[in-house]
């Protein structure tokens, strides 16, 4: 049986959208946090790494009970400390996966299909696909075990895998006909005031 790791990343500041995207919760008051845990689970994730960096002490609590929790000492510098936390702490979990799906915290409407649609392209350990909307990359991505140390290796600054998945051919799994894929980069005017 294939083991996936599910990864959320969630350690920025949100300055945009006016605070950590950690601690932000739906119109029905579902932390995003859980919401991401619940998507990367529905999608058969045996084990979900919550990467937390801005206000991670308030953010700790909105971990749903279960996930593992990684604090990335250096998440100001950009998306790439959050990814290589993350996948560092994915690896030495003994949890023993042949990959890891990864997911954004502002990705709050995207449904578990979508997710469920990347996830089936696992094929083992060199498994590299990622979600499009519209042949726009999206996300989840899925990195095979065998990719995560050049992965991590080539990351640096506010860049994510993006680079890496194009360079290596991941597969482009169309899920435009499911979600918009956008995320959510600015407060609604409500939460602004």
């Amino acid at each position: 049986m294939t083991r996936l790791a599910g990864l959320v990343l969630a350690a920025g500041a949100g300055r945009r959208y006016g605070g950590p995207k950690a601690l932000v919760r739906d119109a029905e008051g579902a932390p995003w946090l859980l919401l991401a845990h619940d998507l990367l689970a529905g999608a058969g994730c045996t084990d979900v790494t919550v990467v937390l960096g801005a206000e991670a002490d308030r953010a700790r609590h909105l971990v749903p009970a279960g996930a593992h929790t990684v604090v990335a000492d250096d998440w100001d510098t950009g998306m790439a400390a959050s990814l290589r936390a993350g996948l560092a702490a994915v690896a030495s979990s003994g949890a023993d996966a042949e990959a890891v799906l990864v997911t954004l915290v502002d990705l709050p409407g995207l449904p578990v299909a979508v997710a469920r649609r990347v996830a089936e392209r696992v094929t083992g350990p060199d498994a590299l696909a990622q979600a499009v909307f519209g042949a726009r990359p999206g996300h989840p991505a899925l990195i095979g075990r065998d990719h995560w140390p050049a992965l991590t290796a080539s990351l640096a600054g506010d860049r994510g895998a993006r680079a890496y998945l194009a360079a290596h051919g991941a597969a482009e799994v169309e899920c435009g006909d499911l979600a918009s894929g956008d995320d959510v980069d600015v407060a609604p005017p409500e939460r602004r005031r």
